[in-house]
């Protein structure tokens, strides 16, 4: 069992996923958060990572670093997106052993599932068919570390967990262009068109796949609530079991922005996997459920977006 005042890593502390993860461990009560900024600690140097765990010795590690990006991030750079999450994963996982890490929390996506994967996704369906092309070198790469800690709890018996978000957003998200996902980049988008008067904003695809969106301090607090309830071997979904079409999401995106302009869609690039539901039957089972829903998830997101254009990765 986690103790308030265990020493907790959070791997990533400045990004969307791992900074929801400190305001949700600070919001309960934890008093001994730490974490370190990449020109602090490179995770893919194994002897900076050794030398971290030496000096700080955590009780507890949530693994929410990693190389990250939409579609033309993953088709354009996928050595990169495969070298530099097995790295992390390696160097982090190994040396959470080594030190006797008493709980480690690993974050993939549920991007690692099979392209034609049965809808909604169940945890089993992992490894059962080909992956997504889109994003196959980043989804080799997490099902890789999800992995490794199944093989150390069995073979060690190290209290090692992982789980699989569905598509987050919200405060501190990317929204650079070249590498942002479509929420993100859909804000924005919308922003800069209203801001500038533009008649019509263009989106990539067809607008029909099928996609389930999780506000990232729903996506926390599930994280923390495995923390402290979970130690089973399999990974665990979080999502909210939703689904809307991307068409759709355009449409809420542009009636919270205010854009009064057209959307074009560019049928000549890629849409990506057809639909991506998660099965949460698990995660409700333990006793978690989302809170957030889309609509109102929309709005905080874009409200941070206005509050924190200066400090937004643009």
């Amino acid at each position: 069992m986690l103790k308030k005042d265990d020493k907790i890593y959070v791997a990533g502390h400045r990004g969307l996923v791992g900074s929801a993860i400190v305001r949700n461990l600070q919001a309960k009560g934890y008093e001994n958060v730490i974490g370190k900024t990449h020109k602090e600690l490179d995770l893919t140097d194994q002897a900076a990572v050794r030398e971290f765990f030496e000096k700080e010795r955590p009780d507890a590690v949530v693994l929410a670093a990693a190389k990250v990006g939409g579609i033309n991030a993953n088709n354009t750079t996928p050595a990169e997106f495969a070298y530099e999450n097995m790295q992390i994963q390696c160097n982090v996982i190994e040396y959470c052993h080594r030190y006797h890490v008493k709980k480690l929390l690993f974050l993939g996506s549920t991007c690692i599932y099979p392209r034609m994967a049965p809808q909604p996704i169940p945890e089993d369906a992992l490894l059962t068919g080909p992956l997504e092309e889109t994003n196959e070198a980043y989804a080799i790469a997490k099902i890789s570390g999800l992995e490794m800690c199944k093989f150390y709890k069995r073979q060690y018996g190290d209290d090692f967990i992982s789980c699989m978000p569905t598509n987050l957003y919200g405060p501190y998200d990317n929204y650079d262009l070249s590498g942002s996902h479509v929420m993100p980049a859909m804000i924005r988008k919308f922003h800069e068109a209203k801001v500038s008067g533009a008649s019509e904003v263009e989106l990539w695809g067809t607008g029909t796949p099928l996609r389930e969106f999780l506000y990232v301090d729903d996506m926390a607090d599930a994280c923390v609530f495995l923390l402290e309830n979970y130690s089973g071997e399999q990974h665990v979904n979080i999502g909210t079991g939703k689904e809307v079409t991307i068409k759709e999401l355009a449409e809420i995106v542009k009636r919270t922005v205010g854009f009064e302009g057209e959307i074009v869609w560019n049928a000549d690039m890629p849409d990506g996997t057809p639909r991506k539901l998660t099965n949460v039957d698990k995660l409700h089972g333990l006793g978690w459920t989302h809170k957030v829903e889309l609509e109102e998830g929309v709005e905080l997101a874009y409200r941070w977006f206005k509050d924190n254009a200066g400090n937004a990765r643009l």
